[in-house]
């Protein structure tokens, strides 16, 4: 027997697999499948660390049940899956610094990983597929993208540099797009906030391909030597488990993506930068995200499309808006809703508009916007994107 959750009109949930690409907020189960490749002879140093960090991360909250498989045509190539109530519990947990430290003892004894996360659709019955409450809830219809997957690295530079660090980053010579046969970098777009840093990427086949074909271009890597210097957080690209450690750190995956299925000439992108208060970002992005799809059935609002970026209290939405922002900037920041623009601000650090408490909510769109607009530096396409 197959379970699903409660089952909703077939119209709506139509429209929402060809409108949505990506969303962590369904609230269905989690499958995390991690590869990975052990050095030969580091087999046994592997699964004691392992056996550790698995002891570690079954008290965590959101975590269900863990494997570990190793390859029985090659012993150096291991699969570990687990199993989460929902997105939101892992991504809290493999983005705090408490996860840095739990995995740092594989790092000497593993030559490569690979992370993948599915939402659970259909199951098949069993212990498995049954909660104290009856069914689980699952993802209700399979979602259509639009080919296209979105990264961001988020870091920050020391105060007084941000001038220069502009200056380096939007004049670097842009990189050969074309991966290989199957994957593109078709866009970068990269904003500061203060000294904030926000670099965010599309890419058309595989993100990790596309990652590690970046990093290895010499006008890139030249850009990030340039940096190194005013970079707040130290890092040495020649030593593999610094940079590891620092990119690690910068990661701001991309937590809810939605398209309004619209195109227009005149649309502009914009990031927005909402200073989360302290334990309230994963919160904070997923209210942006139900406005966002309500956005996205007006077929006359001014926002195309919309990405919403998070990790821990930093959460960016990156926003491709018809028309200019301030004229009625309302739509753009997610505060059409009043109920919801009471909570939204409610989710925001007051320090950010010059108070102790949560953000003011008299004249909240303005003084939002003047508070999280977030300045251009670069936006770049591919020329076949």
């Amino acid at each position: 027997m197959t379970t699903t959750s409660e089952r909703a009109p077939e119209t709506l949930m139509r429209q929402a697999a060809q409108r949505v690409s990506q969303s962590v907020f369904d609230g269905s189960p989690l499958r995390v499948v991690l590869l990975v490749d052990v050095y030969d002879g580091a087999q046994q140093q592997f699964l004691e660390a392992y056996e550790q960090l698995c002891n570690q991360v079954a008290s965590v909250p959101g975590h269900v049940s863990d494997q570990l498989c190793q390859s029985i045509e090659n012993p150096s190539q291991w699969l570990i899956t687990s199993e989460w109530e929902s997105a939101p519990p892992f991504l809290t947990w493999v983005n705090s610094e408490e996860h840095v430290r739990m995995v740092e003892p594989l790092h000497s004894c593993v030559r490569d990983t690979r992370s993948l996360r599915f939402h659970i659709v259909r199951e098949t019955g069993g212990p498995a597929a049954q909660t104290g409450s009856g069914t689980r809830r699952l993802q209700v219809a399979p979602r259509i993208g639009d080919g296209l997957i979105r990264h961001a690295l988020t870091f920050t530079v020391k105060p007084g540099s941000e001038k220069k660090v502009a200056e380096i980053l939007s004049g670097y010579t842009s990189p050969e797009p074309r991966v290989d046969d199957t994957t593109q970098l078709c866009r970068t777009s990269l904003f500061m906030h203060g000294n904030r840093v926000v670099r965010a990427i599309e890419v058309r086949g595989d993100l990790l391909a596309a990652l590690r074909h970046v990093a290895r271009q010499p006008e890139v890597r030249a850009v990030e030597e340039a940096i190194n210097p005013y970079l707040e957080q130290d890092r040495d690209l020649d030593d593999p488990e610094s940079a590891r450690v620092f990119f690690t750190r910068a990661a701001l995956p991309a937590v809810h993506h939605v398209t309004a299925g619209q195109e227009s000439p005149d649309a502009v992108r914009h990031a927005l930068y909402y200073p989360a208060r302290e334990g309230c970002g994963l919160r904070l992005a997923e209210l942006l995200a139900r406005q966002d799809e309500a956005a996205a059935d007006d077929p006359h609002g001014p926002v195309l499309r919309s990405t919403i970026f998070q990790r821990d209290d930093v959460v960016v939405r990156l926003v491709d808006v018809r028309g200019g922002l301030d004229a009625d900037p309302s739509p753009v920041l997610g505060l059409t809703d009043r109920t919801q623009a009471a909570e939204l601000t409610e989710l925001l650090d007051g320090e950010a508009f010059g108070g102790d408490g949560p953000a003011p909510k008299d004249g909240a769109p303005a003084r939002l916007l003047t508070v999280s607009r977030m300045e251009l530096v670069t936006d770049r396409r591919a020329p076949d994107a």
